[in-house]
């Protein structure tokens, strides 16, 4: 991915917003892969004709294999502020999810620990919530699947991939929690289509919401 490819959604001098594509790392991680703060960067430097660093906080992750709506802070006290916002509850993240078989609106609440790069439940885990509401069910291959909204109360690591895998509805294509279902596309049902949170200087309350039209997303009106 070049950084002429960045979707930016929203910028001014102190955040800016930006789609982040599946399998791109949120940061850089032991590989040389390419990642959205290498990406971003070079694309201020470019922009703005800056040589040396460029500062831009991380506040928030999206999983190398899910793509969606992010926000990086350009000061530090950008990234202080919405930080806080994260821990006082005021950042809210929205995703769509295709799970495997057929399910209703409800609250999924689990106990989940990180062990071995996984989520697991755990008597030693944090209380893990989040609430969803069902937009479609559909037929693949004659395989029962449910397009659902998520509304991500907490923030764990793999929160919404382990959950629904814990009640046996695991993603499409998410082999590492356990989905047996057809591969589709290849793309792994979860997106971050919605993100809101206070400005971290004006406080005015940001609103950014973007729906995939590529990969299984683009196809999901046929279905």
């Amino acid at each position: 991915m070049m950084k002429t490819d960045l979707n930016v959604l929203y910028e001014d001098n102190h955040i800016i917003v930006v789609i982040k594509p599946k399998d791109i790392l949120s940061q850089k991680d032991n590989t040389d892969d390419i990642d959205m703060l290498t990406i971003i960067k070079d694309y201020l430097k470019e922009k703005y004709q800056k040589s040396g660093n460029v500062y831009l906080g991380l506040v928030h992750r999206l999983d190398r294999r899910v793509g969606g709506v992010m926000v990086f802070a350009k000061t530090s006290k950008g990234a202080s502020r919405l930080s806080a916002s994260i821990r006082n509850h005021e950042f809210s993240k929205k995703y769509f999810a295709i799970c495997l078989g057929s399910v209703e609106s409800g609250r999924l609440i689990n106990k989940l620990e990180k062990k071995d790069n996984l989520a697991i439940e755990s008597e030693n885990g944090k209380e893990s919530i989040l609430e969803y509401s069902l937009i479609k069910q559909f037929k693949l291959d004659n395989i029962d699947y449910s397009l659902v909204s998520v509304n991500l109360i907490t923030g764990r690591f793999n929160q919404i991939r382990s959950q629904f895998a814990l009640n046996n509805h695991p993603l499409l294509n998410d082999y590492k929690y356990g989905y047996k279902g057809i591969n589709y596309n290849d793309d792994i049902g979860l997106f971050c289509y919605y993100l809101s949170f206070p400005h971290p200087i004006t406080k005015e309350m940001m609103e950014f919401k973007y729906i995939p039209q590529f990969g299984v997303w683009g196809k999901l009106e046929e279905l």
